[in-house]
């Protein structure tokens, strides 16, 4: 634990640093490597798909995802991204049918494309005009509060398992201590801009953001668990210490980052 504590303790701040205070273009840059890693993750360290031109292919779409993001989201270039993406994997199905199978470019569409587009959800959300910069720590305080007050609550209090196939260390206390923790730290954010940054905020949308954020983010995190378990890997990678792999960190954000921007465009947090 302490060694997750510590390296917790060092990357918020430059997650927080890169996505408040760095150029956008460096945040879509850093978001389309670690999407790239995510696809190699969740392709090749599980064993899934082995061919390693196929999880190449994942790993360039979900790097294009975050900059089609940053370059405006126009449906016309992502229609056009996924076109060459469907004819690469198919193509290399029709060289080699034997090996590649339906199956397996089915698995890296996942990867390189909806959970791309899932994620790249922090960028646009960053891209917003005029507030983008005050709500794209939103998903991440969600995700992250809720995720620690999980962990926390569950250790201290956990007694009925939520999940215990999918994920057995999961507690319904624990994620009632997340929904918690997620509620009260939106409504702190919410108040602060309210209060010091002097925005008209809705403590009502911030209230339902960290209700369904910690919801749907339990969700994301069962999802990925479970194919964790299918695969029988204890994480995805090792790249964060104490977190395992970029999906381990990330498998939250998969749906809370998403639904946060809907959120925001359909019911914000900042009434203009």
């Amino acid at each position: 634990m302490k060694t997750r504590i510590i390296a917790a303790a060092v990357l918020v701040p430059v997650l927080f640093l890169i996505v408040l205070a760095a150029p956008e273009i460096l945040a879509a840059l850093v978001m389309g490597v670690l999407m790239a890693i995510a696809a190699y993750e969740m392709l090749y360290r599980t064993g899934l798909v082995t061919q390693i031109r196929l999880v190449g292919y994942a790993a360039v779409m979900g790097f294009a995802t975050s900059m089609w993001s940053y370059w405006g989201a126009a449906r016309a270039y992502y229609l056009l991204m996924l076109m060459v993406f469907f004819m690469l994997l198919f193509g290399e199905m029709m060289l080699d049918h034997i090996k590649v199978h339906f199956e397996t470019i089915s698995m890296c569409f996942v990867a390189g494309a909806i959970v791309p587009y899932l994620l790249s959800a922090l960028i646009r959300i960053l891209m917003l005009n005029n507030i983008g910069r005050y709500v794209i720590l939103i998903p991440f305080i969600v995700a992250f509060t809720s995720d620690a007050g999980a962990y926390f609550v569950g250790l201290k209090f956990g007694k009925h398992k939520l999940a215990p196939v999918v994920s057995p260390n999961k507690t319904i206390e624990g994620v009632l201590g997340g929904v918690a923790a997620a509620v009260i730290c939106m409504l702190i954010y919410t108040l602060i801009l309210d209060l010091p940054l002097k925005c008209n905020v809705s403590y009502g949308a911030a209230l339902l953001y960290g209700l369904a954020g910690s919801l749907i983010g339990t969700f994301g995190d069962l999802c990925f668990s479970v194919v964790k378990r299918q695969t029988g890997i204890k994480d995805y990678g090792n790249l964060i210490p104490g977190h395992g792999g970029v999906l381990d960190r990330f498998d939250s954000l998969t749906l809370v980052a998403p639904l946060m921007e809907v959120l925001i465009l359909l019911m914000p947090v900042i009434i203009s």
